[in-house]
């Protein structure tokens, strides 16, 4: 199999994961605190980690597990995953996922700010135009206009921080590892955010099947966004992080009886044809570019 199928088939199985996740998250309604649901998923996805750490013989590379990149990018993922809870609660599934989307975009714009990555007109247009499509989801003005949503794009920004700290790791740092340490983190922040706000809710059976559940689907999605991330060319992988589009809402039909209204329709098909179009141009460049190997030799 090839590194680019390899890595969109991760892609893909990342983003079933998430937003079975979520999908399962959200089924609770709101009845335990965000801290509260980080430390029990995280919990359980630390005892889901520990086989596969103990089979790849990782225990003695932990230290690597602090490197400052790899503990930035965990607080990146804690900080999103708090401001995407904190939002969904109150927001329709489609609605969360169509904002989501425009994390590609927000990607490319990072790549140019912080990586210094050359973006051409063409492709800031298209990122001015996807960013337009997140405002016809969210409707500031409107009187549909829920405040919460801006958690959301909140949660898009610590996101494409999170996937530009992964492109930066080491290529010898273990992906399990990388994940593992996320994923233990998350369950800290979550732990020290209940001690911070003494609002622990006792939990019944069903809501810790339902949050051992959220903890598999979790497991799956860190380990292959993190694999799709760092195993193949992003503007071949990248496009695939849209099928969680359809799975949010196929899921939010199905669980929630939610049917997305016209306009989170209209910025969802703006959103990913911008983003589409910005790997497409992505590409054509990587492909224009001369190989550094030849260009050596010249």
């Amino acid at each position: 199999m090839s590194p680019n199928l390899r890595a969109s088939l991760c892609m893909m199985l990342a983003m079933a994961g998430f937003s079975f996740n979520d999908a399962t998250i959200k089924t609770l309604d709101g009845a335990l605190p965000s801290g509260q649901i980080l430390a029990i998923r995280g919990l359980f996805a630390v005892l889901f980690f520990l086989p596969l750490l103990l089979r790849q013989r990782l225990f003695g590379r932990l230290s690597e597990a602090l490197l400052p990149i790899v503990l930035f990018r965990a607080l990146m993922e804690l900080g999103g995953t708090l401001a995407f809870l904190a939002a969904l609660v109150h927001l329709p599934f489609a609605s969360i996922s169509a904002i989501l989307q425009s994390l590609p975009l927000a990607v490319t714009l990072g790549a140019a700010l912080v990586f210094r990555e050359p973006v051409g007109w063409r492709r800031w247009l298209a990122i001015v135009i996807g960013f337009g499509g997140v405002l016809l989801v969210v409707r500031p003005g409107a009187e549909s206009f829920q405040a919460v949503s801006l958690l959301v794009v909140l949660a898009v920004c610590f996101a494409a921080a999170r996937d530009l700290s992964t492109r930066a790791m080491p290529e010898t740092l273990p992906s399990l590892l990388v994940s593992a340490s996320t994923v233990l983190l998350g369950a800290v922040g979550g732990a020290a955010l209940v001690l911070v706000q003494g609002n622990w809710i006792p939990m019944e059976l069903a809501q810790l099947r339902t949050l051992a559940m959220a903890a598999a689907f979790m497991l799956i999605a860190q380990l292959f966004i993190v694999l799709a991330m760092r195993s193949g060319e992003v503007a071949f992988v990248v496009p695939f992080r849209y099928t969680n589009l359809l799975w949010a809402i196929a899921l939010g039909l199905l669980l929630f009886d939610e049917v997305p209204d016209a306009w989170t329709l209209s910025g969802a098909a703006v959103i990913v044809i911008t983003g589409l179009y910005t790997l497409f141009r992505e590409t054509r460049r990587r492909a224009g570019r001369p190989d550094p190997a030849v260009a050596a030799r010249l």
